[in-house]
């Protein structure tokens, strides 16, 4: 997998942004947005790993205990 690979729907996102807003999405939001989630999964499998667990689960992207 390409390290620049783009993580969401982009029509969604585009959909969503306009619906919720009125508003444009500019061409590399998804590119970006991506780069956010990448941070977010890696920190999850990092707690999940720490806590022993092979699944990375839903509280593994909360900061909550």
């Amino acid at each position: 997998m390409s390290e620049k690979e783009i993580l969401v729907v982009v029509s969604k996102l585009k959909n969503y942004i306009r619906s919720t807003s009125g508003m444009n999405t500019a061409s590399n939001v998804a590119e970006i947005l991506s780069d956010t989630i990448r941070r977010l999964c890696d920190q999850a499998i990092e707690k999940a790993k720490t806590d022993g667990r092979k699944t990375v689960m839903e509280r593994d992207f909360t900061s909550e205990v």
